[in-house]
């Protein structure tokens, strides 16, 4: 793939577009701004809840071979008062419902794999949506690698490679989402390696 082109249309910037570009794989991106990995909105709505995206996603599209969740930033949204250990379990329930026997059988088999999106921090006009988010958001990596850990699935962490952007302390830039799309990509065909008999 060729690198980073500023004058690409901003869907085809998107870090899961440039990690299937990458990998040359079919993507199904289920992306929605806003989404929790597992709390209504008060503000936005119900349907944020990352478990009712999950399931929907797991019985709209199939089969799949590979499943990547990275959810957890808009959980530390004051209004949540969510701990880093409360978004993190949530997170397990996701990769639970994900390896369960149905689910799996359903699809064939599929790997899942955890991303834990970069910290949080509070900045810009999002700072007083996102207070306390510095301070909470500080060991969410190692929370989620635990996580993964417990289940044997693979995970990376997106802060290892991009940072938040200082504008407003959540979102990407459209070159860290080129280099977290190909970063994600190498570690997705790393992991798929390793698990190749």
């Amino acid at each position: 793939m060729p690198a980073f082109d500023a004058n690409l249309p901003r869907i085809e910037r998107r870090w899961p577009v440039v990690c299937a570009q990458t990998l040359d794989w079919d993507l199904t991106e289920e992306g929605l701004p806003g989404r929790t990995t597992a709390r209504p909105c008060p503000i936005m709505g119900p349907h944020m809840d990352g478990r009712i995206g999950l399931f929907i996603a797991l019985e709209s599209h199939g089969p799949i071979d590979a499943l990547a969740i990275m959810l957890g930033t808009n959980d530390f949204k004051a209004h949540f008062d969510a701990s880093a250990d409360d978004i993190a379990s949530d997170i397990g329930f996701l990769l639970d419902v994900a390896l369960s026997e149905d689910v799996q059988e359903r699809h064939g088999g599929f790997e899942p794999f955890l991303i834990a999106p970069p910290a949080p921090f509070e900045a810009g006009i999002m700072a007083d949506e996102f207070a306390g988010a510095t301070q909470k958001a500080r060991d969410i990596a190692a929370l989620y690698a635990a996580e993964a850990e417990k289940r044997d699935v693979g995970f990376f962490d997106a802060g290892s490679v991009i940072r938040c952007s200082d504008v407003d302390g959540i979102h990407f830039d459209a070159a860290a989402h080129d280099v977290l799309g190909r970063a994600v990509a190498d570690f997705i065909q790393s992991e798929m390696q390793r698990a190749t008999p």
